[in-house]
């Protein structure tokens, strides 16, 4: 039985993945997506994969839409259609913890500058705005006043239309730091505290955030438990924020970095997601 791999970029995790499988004597298939085609009208073409591929591509699109074609040829997929679905689009991944239960920070959604505007007067300033559809902080923009917003807005106005869904986010009182989870299937694998650097206020390891271990607690486990139930078995990285109510959780990642949490916890990330790649083998 062969491993599949789909991947858009080599970043240290999809490289970990690869030494890994080496390591193991694994067959793994790798196949950069962006030199990818597949026949849709014919369920044979599955262009060398056999029966679980593991997905890494970051593009979000590319990412779903080349899920959603393997899916139909019998495929297993790690993250499925349906999780990347969700959890690539901060609106639907919002929507899905609130129904639930999960707490998460108070947020609102407008469809155009004015009505943004009017939005958060009600949710009130500093606030955050968000791309429904991004990663690494990219697009995200703090608001401190109706000024900075109104200029923000105004300039999304004319961008792809994707930017004008205004995701307005309440800005959570936290200490500098949040938390990522990497879940891998119902194992809660790791936690890491992720610290801003100096000049920023995002935590992202890779705009240079600092890594740190955190403990796995029975909160933190019970609430991961609580984000499978409804998203899914799958290899996620969960997002948390530890505010004066307790822990929010505020993203779910489809295809999760781990190279902070390898780092500052020492455990071996990429041979557990290769060990319940396996486990999904004549499932």
């Amino acid at each position: 039985m062969t491993l599949g791999m789909l991947y858009d970029q080599i970043r240290y995790e999809e490289k970990r993945l690869i030494d890994a499988a080496k390591e193991r004597e694994l067959q793994f298939h790798t196949v950069n997506a962006k030199e990818i085609n597949i026949n849709l009208t014919d369920p044979s073409d599955k262009h060398g994969f056999d029966e679980v591929v593991l997905q890494r591509c970051i593009s979000y699109f590319r990412n779903l839409h080349l899920t959603a074609v393997l899916e139909s040829k019998g495929i297993k997929v790690i993250n499925s259609f349906e999780i990347t679905k969700t959890c690539g689009n901060k609106l639907l991944t919002t929507i899905l913890l609130s129904k639930a239960g999960i707490p998460t920070p108070k947020t609102m959604v407008a469809f155009t500058p004015e009505t943004a505007l009017q939005t958060l007067n009600e949710i009130g300033y500093p606030a955050i705005l968000k791309p429904v559809i991004g990663s690494w902080g990219r697009m995200v923009a703090p608001l401190k006043d109706a000024e900075t917003a109104r200029a923000i807005l105004e300039e999304r106005e004319y961008m792809f239309p994707l930017y004008q869904v205004y995701y307005i986010q309440e800005m959570v009182k936290r200490p500098p730091r949040d938390i990522r989870v990497i879940l891998i299937g119902d194992e809660t694998a790791a936690a890491i505290y992720r610290y801003a650097p100096s000049d920023d206020w995002r935590t992202n390891v890779a705009r240079g955030g600092r890594a740190e271990i955190c403990q796995i607690t029975k909160e933190l486990e019970e609430i991961c438990s609580k984000v499978t139930n409804v998203v899914g078995k799958g290899v996620l990285g969960i997002d948390l924020m530890e505010s004066p109510d307790g822990l929010l959780v505020h993203e779910i990642n489809h295809t999760p970095e781990f190279r902070g949490a390898e780092s500052a916890t020492s455990i071996d990330i990429a041979d557990k997601i290769l060990n319940y790649a396996l486990s999904w083998v004549k499932r």
